[in-house]
Protein backbone atom coordinates (compact mmCIF):
# COMPACT_ATOMS: atom_id res chain seq x y z
CA UNK A 1 0.00 0.00 0.00
CA UNK A 2 1.21 3.46 -0.85
CA UNK A 3 1.63 5.71 2.16
CA UNK A 4 1.39 9.45 2.41
CA UNK A 5 3.97 11.50 4.28
CA UNK A 6 2.54 13.95 6.80
CA UNK A 7 4.04 17.11 8.26
CA UNK A 8 2.45 18.57 11.38
CA UNK A 9 2.14 22.15 12.62
CA UNK A 10 1.54 22.27 16.36
CA UNK A 11 0.78 19.25 18.50
CA UNK A 12 3.97 19.22 20.52
CA UNK A 13 4.59 17.96 24.04
CA UNK A 14 1.55 18.51 26.23
CA UNK A 15 -0.85 18.94 23.30
CA UNK A 16 -4.15 17.08 23.55
CA UNK A 17 -5.48 17.44 20.01
CA UNK A 18 -2.12 16.86 18.33
CA UNK A 19 -1.87 13.42 19.89
CA UNK A 20 -5.45 12.67 18.81
CA UNK A 21 -4.61 13.55 15.20
CA UNK A 22 -1.44 11.47 15.21
CA UNK A 23 -3.17 8.41 16.63
CA UNK A 24 -6.08 8.76 14.20
CA UNK A 25 -3.83 9.23 11.18
CA UNK A 26 -2.08 5.91 11.93
CA UNK A 27 -5.16 3.73 12.39
CA UNK A 28 -5.60 2.73 8.74
CA UNK A 29 -1.89 2.45 7.93
CA UNK A 30 -2.03 4.99 5.12
CA UNK A 31 -0.04 7.85 6.65
CA UNK A 32 3.39 8.33 8.22
CA UNK A 33 4.47 11.39 10.22
CA UNK A 34 7.81 12.46 8.72
CA UNK A 35 8.34 16.04 9.87
CA UNK A 36 6.94 18.80 11.98
CA UNK A 37 7.06 22.25 13.49
CA UNK A 38 5.51 21.10 16.74
CA UNK A 39 5.74 24.27 18.79
CA UNK A 40 6.27 28.01 18.51
CA UNK A 41 9.15 27.38 20.93
CA UNK A 42 11.99 25.99 18.73
CA UNK A 43 13.55 23.95 21.52
CA UNK A 44 10.23 22.39 22.46
CA UNK A 45 9.57 21.60 18.80
CA UNK A 46 12.83 19.68 18.51
CA UNK A 47 12.27 17.83 21.80
CA UNK A 48 8.76 16.90 20.66
CA UNK A 49 10.14 15.54 17.40
CA UNK A 50 12.66 13.42 19.27
CA UNK A 51 9.92 12.00 21.49
CA UNK A 52 7.83 11.17 18.42
CA UNK A 53 10.65 9.51 16.54
CA UNK A 54 10.85 12.18 13.85
CA UNK A 55 14.31 12.58 12.29
CA UNK A 56 16.22 15.49 13.82
CA UNK A 57 16.92 17.10 10.44
CA UNK A 58 13.16 17.25 9.82
CA UNK A 59 12.29 18.80 13.17
CA UNK A 60 11.72 22.42 12.26
CA UNK A 61 11.76 25.55 14.39
CA UNK A 62 8.81 27.19 12.61
CA UNK A 63 6.07 26.26 10.18
CA UNK A 64 7.61 28.63 7.62
CA UNK A 65 10.90 26.79 7.79
CA UNK A 66 9.18 23.42 7.50
CA UNK A 67 7.08 24.32 4.47
CA UNK A 68 9.93 26.10 2.66
CA UNK A 69 12.51 23.35 3.25
CA UNK A 70 10.12 20.50 2.52
CA UNK A 71 9.21 22.15 -0.77
CA UNK A 72 12.89 22.08 -1.75
CA UNK A 73 13.14 18.30 -1.30
CA UNK A 74 12.62 15.86 -4.19
CA UNK A 75 8.96 14.96 -4.62
CA UNK A 76 9.66 11.39 -3.54
CA UNK A 77 11.04 12.57 -0.19
CA UNK A 78 9.03 15.62 0.78
CA UNK A 79 5.87 15.59 2.85
CA UNK A 80 2.63 15.16 0.90
CA UNK A 81 0.41 17.22 3.16
CA UNK A 82 0.33 19.36 6.28
CA UNK A 83 -1.80 18.65 9.34
CA UNK A 84 -2.57 21.80 11.35
CA UNK A 85 -3.42 21.17 15.01
CA UNK A 86 -2.79 24.58 16.58
CA UNK A 87 -5.10 27.00 18.39
CA UNK A 88 -7.45 28.86 16.03
CA UNK A 89 -5.27 31.93 15.45
CA UNK A 90 -2.57 29.76 13.90
CA UNK A 91 -4.74 27.90 11.37
CA UNK A 92 -4.72 30.42 8.54
CA UNK A 93 -1.01 31.35 8.18
CA UNK A 94 0.40 27.81 7.76
CA UNK A 95 -2.59 26.63 5.72
CA UNK A 96 -2.23 29.45 3.20
CA UNK A 97 1.55 29.05 2.90
CA UNK A 98 1.29 25.27 2.50
CA UNK A 99 -1.26 25.62 -0.29
CA UNK A 100 0.87 28.22 -2.05
CA UNK A 101 3.87 25.87 -1.89
CA UNK A 102 1.90 23.00 -3.40
CA UNK A 103 0.92 20.95 -0.35
CA UNK A 104 -2.46 19.49 0.55
CA UNK A 105 -3.84 20.52 3.96
CA UNK A 106 -5.91 18.95 6.73
CA UNK A 107 -6.87 21.34 9.52
CA UNK A 108 -8.61 21.31 12.86
CA UNK A 109 -11.78 23.35 13.29
CA UNK A 110 -12.90 26.12 13.28
CA UNK A 111 -11.10 26.77 10.03
CA UNK A 112 -9.68 30.22 10.84
CA UNK A 113 -9.63 32.95 13.46
CA UNK A 114 -11.87 35.32 11.49
CA UNK A 115 -14.48 35.27 8.75
CA UNK A 116 -12.23 37.41 6.55
CA UNK A 117 -9.49 34.79 6.80
CA UNK A 118 -11.98 32.04 5.94
CA UNK A 119 -12.96 33.79 2.70
CA UNK A 120 -9.31 34.35 1.84
CA UNK A 121 -8.42 30.73 2.58
CA UNK A 122 -11.29 29.50 0.41
CA UNK A 123 -9.83 31.51 -2.47
CA UNK A 124 -6.36 30.11 -1.76
CA UNK A 125 -7.67 26.53 -1.81
CA UNK A 126 -9.44 27.01 -5.13
CA UNK A 127 -6.45 28.78 -6.65
CA UNK A 128 -4.01 26.09 -5.51
CA UNK A 129 -5.96 23.13 -6.83
CA UNK A 130 -4.97 21.24 -3.69
CA UNK A 131 -7.14 19.19 -1.35
CA UNK A 132 -8.27 20.75 1.92
CA UNK A 133 -10.02 18.80 4.68
CA UNK A 134 -11.47 20.01 7.97
CA UNK A 135 -11.66 17.64 10.93
CA UNK A 136 -15.30 17.77 11.96
CA UNK A 137 -14.70 14.26 13.22
CA UNK A 138 -18.30 13.44 14.14
CA UNK A 139 -19.19 13.19 10.45
CA UNK A 140 -16.91 10.14 10.40
CA UNK A 141 -19.13 8.02 12.67
CA UNK A 142 -20.89 5.17 10.81
CA UNK A 143 -24.30 5.87 12.37
CA UNK A 144 -24.06 9.55 11.45
CA UNK A 145 -23.52 8.45 7.87
CA UNK A 146 -26.48 6.06 8.24
CA UNK A 147 -28.68 8.97 9.37
CA UNK A 148 -27.53 11.10 6.45
CA UNK A 149 -28.32 8.29 3.99
CA UNK A 150 -31.78 7.72 5.48
CA UNK A 151 -32.61 11.41 5.20
CA UNK A 152 -31.16 11.67 1.69
CA UNK A 153 -33.14 8.63 0.51
CA UNK A 154 -36.40 10.14 1.74
CA UNK A 155 -37.08 7.51 4.41
CA UNK A 156 -38.07 10.17 6.96
CA UNK A 157 -40.16 12.13 4.47
CA UNK A 158 -39.91 15.89 4.34
CA UNK A 159 -37.71 17.23 7.15
CA UNK A 160 -39.56 19.57 9.48
CA UNK A 161 -37.51 19.98 12.62
CA UNK A 162 -33.99 19.46 13.97
CA UNK A 163 -33.00 19.45 17.64
CA UNK A 164 -29.24 19.43 18.26
CA UNK A 165 -27.18 19.97 21.39
CA UNK A 166 -23.58 19.84 22.50
CA UNK A 167 -23.31 20.07 26.27
CA UNK A 168 -20.11 20.03 28.33
CA UNK A 169 -19.38 20.97 31.93
CA UNK A 170 -15.60 21.25 31.98
CA UNK A 171 -15.65 25.06 32.22
CA UNK A 172 -18.17 25.24 35.07
CA UNK A 173 -15.34 26.58 37.22
CA UNK A 174 -12.55 29.02 36.38
CA UNK A 175 -10.30 26.37 34.84
CA UNK A 176 -8.60 29.01 32.70
CA UNK A 177 -7.00 30.37 35.87
CA UNK A 178 -5.28 27.03 36.47
CA UNK A 179 -2.59 25.43 34.30
CA UNK A 180 -5.21 24.10 31.88
CA UNK A 181 -3.83 25.12 28.47
CA UNK A 182 -6.99 23.98 26.68
CA UNK A 183 -9.02 26.50 28.65
CA UNK A 184 -6.58 29.41 28.68
CA UNK A 185 -6.44 29.97 24.93
CA UNK A 186 -10.14 29.26 24.40
CA UNK A 187 -11.17 32.24 26.53
CA UNK A 188 -8.75 34.57 24.71
CA UNK A 189 -10.33 36.34 21.68
CA UNK A 190 -6.86 36.87 20.18
CA UNK A 191 -6.41 33.11 19.94
CA UNK A 192 -9.96 31.78 19.81
CA UNK A 193 -11.73 34.44 17.73
CA UNK A 194 -15.08 36.06 18.47
CA UNK A 195 -16.71 32.81 19.58
CA UNK A 196 -15.94 30.76 22.67
CA UNK A 197 -18.18 27.71 22.97
CA UNK A 198 -19.58 28.76 19.59
CA UNK A 199 -16.32 28.00 17.85
CA UNK A 200 -15.24 25.07 19.98
CA UNK A 201 -18.42 22.97 20.05
CA UNK A 202 -21.09 25.09 18.35
CA UNK A 203 -19.52 24.57 14.94
CA UNK A 204 -19.69 20.80 15.49
CA UNK A 205 -23.44 21.05 16.16
CA UNK A 206 -23.93 23.33 13.15
CA UNK A 207 -21.89 21.07 10.88
CA UNK A 208 -23.67 17.92 12.05
CA UNK A 209 -27.05 19.55 11.40
CA UNK A 210 -26.18 20.45 7.83
CA UNK A 211 -24.37 17.16 7.17
CA UNK A 212 -27.21 14.86 8.24
CA UNK A 213 -30.12 16.89 6.85
CA UNK A 214 -28.41 18.08 3.67
CA UNK A 215 -30.00 21.47 4.33
CA UNK A 216 -28.22 24.74 4.95
CA UNK A 217 -28.98 26.95 7.91
CA UNK A 218 -30.32 30.17 6.40
CA UNK A 219 -30.99 32.31 9.47
CA UNK A 220 -30.56 32.11 13.21
CA UNK A 221 -31.53 33.93 16.39
CA UNK A 222 -29.00 33.52 19.19
CA UNK A 223 -28.96 34.15 22.93
CA UNK A 224 -25.38 33.77 24.16
CA UNK A 225 -24.05 34.06 27.70
CA UNK A 226 -20.70 34.21 29.46
CA UNK A 227 -21.43 32.75 32.88
CA UNK A 228 -17.79 32.53 33.91
CA UNK A 229 -16.69 35.58 35.89
CA UNK A 230 -14.50 37.81 33.73
CA UNK A 231 -14.95 35.75 30.56
CA UNK A 232 -15.26 37.79 27.40
CA UNK A 233 -16.37 34.95 25.13
CA UNK A 234 -19.54 32.90 25.36
CA UNK A 235 -19.62 29.66 27.35
CA UNK A 236 -23.33 28.94 26.78
CA UNK A 237 -25.83 29.51 24.01
CA UNK A 238 -29.37 28.80 22.81
CA UNK A 239 -30.06 29.32 19.12
CA UNK A 240 -33.16 29.10 16.92
CA UNK A 241 -32.57 27.95 13.34
CA UNK A 242 -34.32 28.41 10.02
CA UNK A 243 -33.12 25.92 7.41
CA UNK A 244 -33.78 25.39 3.73
CA UNK A 245 -37.22 24.09 2.68
CA UNK A 246 -38.87 25.74 5.68
CA UNK A 247 -37.35 23.32 8.19
CA UNK A 248 -36.85 24.69 11.70
CA UNK A 249 -34.45 23.83 14.47
CA UNK A 250 -32.99 24.51 17.88
CA UNK A 251 -29.31 24.36 18.76
CA UNK A 252 -28.11 24.37 22.36
CA UNK A 253 -24.48 24.52 23.43
CA UNK A 254 -22.81 24.84 26.80
CA UNK A 255 -19.47 24.36 28.48
CA UNK A 256 -20.84 25.18 31.92
CA UNK A 257 -23.50 22.42 32.04
CA UNK A 258 -22.26 20.89 35.26
CA UNK A 259 -21.81 17.14 35.07
CA UNK A 260 -21.93 16.87 31.30
CA UNK A 261 -18.95 15.40 29.44
CA UNK A 262 -19.41 15.39 25.64
CA UNK A 263 -23.17 15.20 25.22
CA UNK A 264 -23.49 15.84 21.50
CA UNK A 265 -26.90 14.63 20.36
CA UNK A 266 -29.17 15.26 17.39
CA UNK A 267 -32.74 14.38 16.45
CA UNK A 268 -34.15 14.93 12.99
CA UNK A 269 -37.94 14.88 12.52
CA UNK A 270 -39.64 14.22 9.19
CA UNK A 271 -43.20 13.66 8.01
CA UNK A 272 -42.74 9.85 7.99
CA UNK A 273 -40.34 9.32 10.86
CA UNK A 274 -37.39 10.61 12.86
CA UNK A 275 -33.88 9.56 13.84
CA UNK A 276 -31.95 10.17 17.03
CA UNK A 277 -28.21 9.80 17.67
CA UNK A 278 -26.00 10.57 20.67
CA UNK A 279 -22.21 10.77 20.53
CA UNK A 280 -21.84 9.14 23.94
CA UNK A 281 -23.61 6.03 22.58
CA UNK A 282 -22.27 6.26 19.01
CA UNK A 283 -22.99 2.75 17.78
CA UNK A 284 -26.78 3.16 17.93
CA UNK A 285 -29.07 5.17 15.70
CA UNK A 286 -32.72 5.03 16.73
CA UNK A 287 -35.49 5.52 14.17
CA UNK A 288 -39.09 6.27 15.10
CA UNK A 289 -41.92 5.74 12.61
CA UNK A 290 -45.52 6.79 12.13
CA UNK A 291 -46.77 3.29 11.34
CA UNK A 292 -44.32 0.77 12.82
CA UNK A 293 -42.23 0.15 15.95
CA UNK A 294 -39.00 1.99 16.51
CA UNK A 295 -35.80 0.53 15.07
CA UNK A 296 -32.26 0.58 16.39
CA UNK A 297 -29.56 0.54 13.72
CA UNK A 298 -26.00 -0.52 14.51
CA UNK A 299 -22.89 -0.75 12.30
CA UNK A 300 -23.24 -3.93 10.26
CA UNK A 301 -26.69 -4.68 11.71
CA UNK A 302 -29.89 -5.50 9.87
CA UNK A 303 -31.11 -2.69 7.65
CA UNK A 304 -27.91 -0.68 7.89
CA UNK A 305 -26.68 0.69 4.58
CA UNK A 306 -23.43 -0.83 3.29
CA UNK A 307 -22.26 2.72 2.59
CA UNK A 308 -22.28 3.42 6.33
CA UNK A 309 -21.02 0.00 7.44
CA UNK A 310 -17.88 0.37 5.33
CA UNK A 311 -16.72 3.05 7.76
CA UNK A 312 -16.52 0.68 10.71
CA UNK A 313 -13.31 -1.25 11.29
CA UNK A 314 -14.38 -3.89 13.82
CA UNK A 315 -17.02 -6.67 14.02
CA UNK A 316 -20.59 -5.68 15.00
CA UNK A 317 -21.02 -5.04 18.71
CA UNK A 318 -17.53 -3.67 19.27
CA UNK A 319 -17.63 0.07 20.00
CA UNK A 320 -15.89 2.66 17.90
CA UNK A 321 -15.92 6.38 18.49
CA UNK A 322 -13.89 9.54 18.79
CA UNK A 323 -10.50 8.43 17.44
CA UNK A 324 -12.09 6.37 14.68
CA UNK A 325 -14.18 9.37 13.62
CA UNK A 326 -10.99 11.36 13.10
CA UNK A 327 -9.42 8.35 11.40
CA UNK A 328 -12.27 8.15 8.90
CA UNK A 329 -11.63 11.73 7.82
CA UNK A 330 -7.89 11.05 7.52
CA UNK A 331 -8.60 7.88 5.50
CA UNK A 332 -11.04 9.60 3.14
CA UNK A 333 -8.63 12.51 2.74
CA UNK A 334 -5.71 10.13 2.08
CA UNK A 335 -7.68 8.20 -0.54
CA UNK A 336 -8.45 11.44 -2.34
CA UNK A 337 -4.82 12.61 -2.25
CA UNK A 338 -3.54 9.24 -3.47
CA UNK A 339 -6.07 9.18 -6.29
CA UNK A 340 -5.01 12.64 -7.41
CA UNK A 341 -1.35 11.64 -7.24
CA UNK A 342 -2.22 8.77 -9.58
CA UNK A 343 -3.78 11.15 -12.09
CA UNK A 344 -7.45 11.16 -11.07
CA UNK A 345 -9.46 14.37 -10.91
CA UNK A 346 -10.78 15.84 -7.68
CA UNK A 347 -14.08 14.45 -6.43
CA UNK A 348 -16.85 17.00 -6.75
CA UNK A 349 -18.28 15.91 -3.39
CA UNK A 350 -15.51 14.30 -1.32
CA UNK A 351 -16.63 12.38 1.76
CA UNK A 352 -15.02 14.70 4.28
CA UNK A 353 -15.61 18.30 5.39
CA UNK A 354 -13.99 20.83 3.06
CA UNK A 355 -13.04 24.49 3.06
CA UNK A 356 -16.66 25.30 2.17
CA UNK A 357 -17.80 23.63 5.38
CA UNK A 358 -15.16 25.64 7.22
CA UNK A 359 -16.54 28.86 5.78
CA UNK A 360 -20.07 27.83 6.80
CA UNK A 361 -18.82 27.35 10.34
CA UNK A 362 -17.32 30.83 10.46
CA UNK A 363 -20.51 32.34 9.04
CA UNK A 364 -22.44 30.54 11.77
CA UNK A 365 -20.18 32.00 14.48
CA UNK A 366 -20.40 35.53 13.13
CA UNK A 367 -24.17 35.39 12.59
CA UNK A 368 -24.73 34.10 16.14
CA UNK A 369 -22.60 36.86 17.68
CA UNK A 370 -24.32 39.50 15.55
CA UNK A 371 -27.74 38.18 16.56
CA UNK A 372 -26.86 38.12 20.24
CA UNK A 373 -25.54 41.68 20.03
CA UNK A 374 -28.93 42.75 18.62
CA UNK A 375 -31.14 41.16 21.30
CA UNK A 376 -31.39 37.79 19.51
CA UNK A 377 -32.62 39.27 16.23
CA UNK A 378 -32.77 37.00 13.19
CA UNK A 379 -29.55 37.17 11.17
CA UNK A 380 -28.74 35.56 7.82
CA UNK A 381 -25.58 33.46 7.70
CA UNK A 382 -24.57 35.09 4.43
CA UNK A 383 -25.09 38.75 5.42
Amino acid sequence: MKKLKMGMVGGGQGSFIGDVHRRASRIDGMIDLVCGAFSSNPERSIKSAEALGVATERAYKSFEEMIEKEAELPESDRMDFVSIVTPNHMHFPPAKLALEKGFHVICDKPVTLSLEEAFELQKAVKKSGKIFALTHNYTGYPMVKQARLMVGNGELGAIRKVVVQYLQGWMSTAVEETENKQASWRVDPKKSGIGGALGDIGTHAENLTEYITGKKILELAADLTSFGAGRVLDDDGNILLRLEDNAKGTLSISQIATGEENNLAIRVYGTKGSVAWCQENPNELTAYWLDKPKQIFTPGGNGTYPESTEYTRVPPGHPEGYLEGFATIYRSFAKEVLAVKDGATFSERPDFPTIDDGLRGMQFIYAAVASNDNNAAWVSLTE
